[in-house]
């Protein structure tokens, strides 16, 4: 009759050491120190290709009024030039910043020409004017550019405004020296001719005539620019350069010089 009983207590006990042991398991499951919320998802970093620093963006400013030394490739006369006319150039001398090299010699410009004029058979001297539109660096990057050539050295005569415009030199003295040798020649004819000074008096006159008449049948001198002319050309506005696509160290290689043909005394 005692068995029952014992057979209670037996079980009792089990379930005690039950519970105990899963008290014991579910504190060793808790971490210790003050318990916080889980951290948000840490986000993938990006692709180190787009990260870069400050040099990605970076832009180099050429102020406006920085010159830079040219030399042409085309040779250019108002006996042919037209406006919408192209002209090439190429860099002789490097520009720096930062003693860092941002325009290499070589680079390539490209222009037009805006206004031509001929020279006219009774006054008038002949003119053109330049402007440069495009910059292109050695290795392709191109930029647009607002600049103009301020002075020439054509091997003549020619002169420039701060426009760009080429004036030819003048046609006055040629006028008179043709005026003067016809009539010179024109007396010389007469008076051996007639043998009296008035034949040397007719002579002249015809001489003057004609001498006028050639000055009025010609024109003065062109107005010309040959190939291999230097120039030094002027930005006028700030020119922004992206610095990623510059090769800083690059000097670049200087164009063969061909230098203009000196021209004929007038």
């Amino acid at each position: 009759m005692k068995t029952r009983p014992t057979t209670v207590a037996v079980a009792a006990a089990l379930v005690v050491v039950s519970l105990l042991l899963f008290s014991t398991n579910l504190l060793a499951q808790q971490p210790e120190g003050p318990q916080t919320s889980a951290p948000p998802p840490v986000a993938p970093a990006p692709p180190a290709a787009t990260v870069q620093g400050a040099g990605s963006n970076e832009k180099i400013l050429i102020p406006a009024g920085t010159r830079i030394g040219v030399v042409l490739e085309n040779g250019i006369s108002t006996r042919g030039a037209k406006p919408g006319d192209s002209v090439y150039l190429q860099t002789s001398f490097p520009i720096t910043q930062n003693n860092r090299i941002v325009i290499p010699v070589g680079s390539y410009l490209r222009g037009e020409i805006i206004d031509s004029k001929r020279p006219g058979k009774i006054k008038g001297k002949g003119e053109f004017r330049l402007r440069l539109n495009t910059l292109i660096l050695p290795n392709g990057y191109t930029v647009n550019l607002n600049a103009a050539p301020r002075s020439a050295d054509s091997g003549g005569k020619e002169t420039m405004d701060s426009e760009g415009k080429v004036t030819g030199p003048s046609e006055k003295g040629k006028d008179a020296g043709t005026v003067v040798s016809t009539t010179a020649a024109g007396a010389g004819i007469g008076a051996i001719a007639s043998r009296s000074a008035k034949g040397a008096g007719i002579g002249g006159g015809i001489g003057a005539a004609a001498g006028l008449a050639a000055v009025l049948l010609s024109r003065g001198p062109e107005a010309e620019l040959p190939r291999g002319s230097t120039m030094d050309i002027v930005l006028e506005r700030e020119l922004s350069l992206d610095a990623s696509k510059i090769q800083f160290t690059n000097v670049g290689q200087a164009p063969a010089v061909m230098h203009p043909p000196m021209h004929p005394p007038q």
